[in-house]
């Protein structure tokens, strides 16, 4: 039976997800329920809410002495040292606050910049629990002895994190390498309990986060109980990993391990081993042959692709989440943090993409409305000039100096000062895309992400037939009802020279498909093309010396005859609807 309190954060989760949830992994009510399930639970939640207190507020006296005392310690100095004590504090009381500390790390709207750096050191990395414990596991979700699946594993682990620890192995029955993750012995209970003081503690201090900081603390707390939680199934981890094996099933460059679902329950996952080199390996990377400026450019494509065309992309790909393979492809490992994107949410987005090239920062603002970041009905009219700001002040730069991680510091600022929220799902692309920007930047220290993701985008507005992105393209084309000449020429300058081969057949056959059945489009090309009292000749020129080669004119043509007939088809429909509207 659900509570009112599980109700409205279904409601307020489904319309940020922007679908209907059957069922979720994680309530408000649900938790409360299994971490007040038997007395001796309420006796651990009371001793746990003793040792938390304890913690927290010899912190916070830290910070109250620090403001009564002027000690010698610079004060920059002073918070650094503060920062490093909260990350120290958040090892000591366990998993559950260790996820908490890494969510912090990317939530600019939450906590303030020198402690968010802090933060970002803080790593998933606990002892592990005994072998005894981790094999009496296995053989119980397995419902058989090891001996029986595998003919060899390793004496330790090869990683242990807060939830779990990974073995490598070999199968019996085919001789196969696998890496075996075992969830840690007895995590749900403790998680649950967590989660259940920190939703008390969030609806405590909730009227000072909606009034000094303009968010909701009992949401983000939802957002983030829901997110760990998913990280606990290992069944929906399975199931992540399936998603990812059959997005890039056709992808030369990019390894997704294979999974024995047979072997997989809700506590051990059981997949194909990776042998690769670590991404922030450059010269283990070169002694292997691989092509570090090529590596780069997959790893980052292979990370637009997930965002912008599947909507389920790796919320977590640190250097040990994500290996070179000899043969040059990039191979991602452990699939616990998976965010999804809606199609609404990911056309909001290329929305957002549209209006930045196109700097209408109004709509921009609307974007971000409509991504969640803002309230409904907020007063964008303070906050567009601060987005303008900050993206003149990065086009001001070139493509050699500008980088991810300056625009983001640069937005952290602006969502310091206003009533700015970002969704968890948003976080973990700014994570994403931050630590792929700084994984290459380790293995070539002159990196800049644009150069690699500017001609993807251009090459996918260019070439893609999805409906939505082909009506994006012509919304960077126009701007103010006048033909963007050299919009285009830029567009296709990025896509040619970002690598692969560039087809744009499919572009052309849609354009005139479109121009042939939009009596307003051909009237815009028209006069785009007599636009000044002057033929066009020589942007047409221009143009044409750029796409020499990449259309195959014998195709086109015969493709367009094969499509005439439908083509007439809906010039007489369009012709008829037209007449009778007369």
């Amino acid at each position: 039976v659900r509570t009112d309190e599980d109700s409205s954060f279904l409601e307020q989760f489904e319309l940020e997800v922007g679908a209907c949830v059957a069922q979720r992994a994680y309530t408000p009510g649900r938790i409360q329920k299994e971490a007040l399930a038997t007395p001796g639970d309420r006796i651990r939640v009371f001793g746990r809410v003793l040792e938390v207190t304890g913690k927290l507020g010899g912190f916070a006296l830290s910070l109250a002495w620090d403001g009564i005392v002027e000690e010698d310690l610079p004060k920059q100095q002073r918070v650094k040292s503060r920062a490093a004590q909260l990350r120290e504090m958040l090892v000591s009381l366990g998993p559950s606050f260790i996820k908490a500390g890494q969510v912090l790390a990317n939530r600019p709207d939450i906590i303030r910049e020198d402690y968010m750096n802090e933060l970002c050191i803080l790593q998933d990395d606990v002892p592990a629990f005994s072998n005894a414990q981790a094999f009496e596991i296995l053989e119980n979700e397995l419902g058989t002895s090891l001996d029986d699946v595998f003919s060899e594993i390793s004496d330790a682990p090869i990683a242990a994190a807060s939830l779990g620890q990974v073995y490598k192995a070999r199968l019996r029955s085919n001789g196969e390498l696998v890496a075996v993750k075992v969830q840690r012995p007895g995590i749900r209970p403790i998680i649950a309990r967590d989660l259940f003081l920190f939703r008390k503690l969030a609806y405590l201090i909730n009227p000072f986060a909606l009034e000094r900081l303009g968010c909701n603390a009992q949401l983000i707390l939802d957002e983030f109980g829901q997110k760990i939680m998913e990280e606990l199934d290992y069944v929906q981890e399975t199931r992540n990993l399936k998603d990812f094996y059959e997005n890039f099933k056709d992808d030369p460059y990019v390894k997704i391990p294979k999974v024995f679902s047979s072997l997989c329950t809700s506590k051990v996952i059981v997949m194909e081993w990776i042998d690769g080199i670590r991404c922030t390996d450059p010269q283990g990377i070169r002694d292997a042959g691989i092509d570090v400026e090529e590596f780069i450019r997959v790893g980052v494509v292979s990370g637009l692709r997930q965002l912008l065309e599947f909507g389920l992309f790796h919320g977590d790909p640190h250097p040990g989440n994500i290996f070179a393979l000899r043969d040059g492809r990039i191979a991602y490992v452990d699939f616990g943090n998976v965010a999804e994107l809606s199609s609404r949410n990911k056309q909001i987005l290329i929305d957002a993409v549209v209006h930045a090239i196109n700097e209408d920062y109004e709509e921009m603002a609307g974007d971000f409305m409509r991504l969640g970041f803002l309230a409904p009905g907020t007063d964008v009219s303070p906050i567009v000039p601060a987005l303008e700001k900050i993206w003149q002040d990065s086009l001001g730069q070139s493509l050699e100096v500008f980088n991810f991680r300056a625009v983001t510091a640069r937005f952290n600022r602006l969502v310091y000062r206003y009533p700015i929220r970002i969704p968890e799902r948003y976080s973990l692309v700014i994570r994403s895309l931050l630590t792929q920007e700084g994984i290459c930047m380790t293995l070539t220290p002159d990196f800049k992400f644009l150069e690699v993701a500017y001609p993807y985008v251009a090459k996918r507005l260019l070439t893609d037939e999805d409906p939505a992105l082909r009506e994006r393209l012509f919304q960077v084309l126009f701007r103010d009802g006048k033909f963007q000449w050299e919009r285009l020429e830029n567009l296709i300058c990025l896509a040619r020279d970002g690598g692969g081969d560039l087809d744009l057949n499919d572009t052309l056959k849609d354009i005139a498909r479109v121009v042939l059945l939009d009596s307003k489009l051909r009237k815009e090309l028209l006069i785009a093309f007599t636009d000044d009292n002057r033929l066009h000749v020589q942007e047409v020129r221009s143009l044409m010396s750029l796409v020499q080669g990449r259309v195959d004119a014998q195709k086109l043509v015969q493709e367009s005859a094969e499509a005439l007939p439908t083509i007439s088809r809906l010039l007489l429909k369009s012709w008829s609807e037209s007449v009778l509207a007369l």
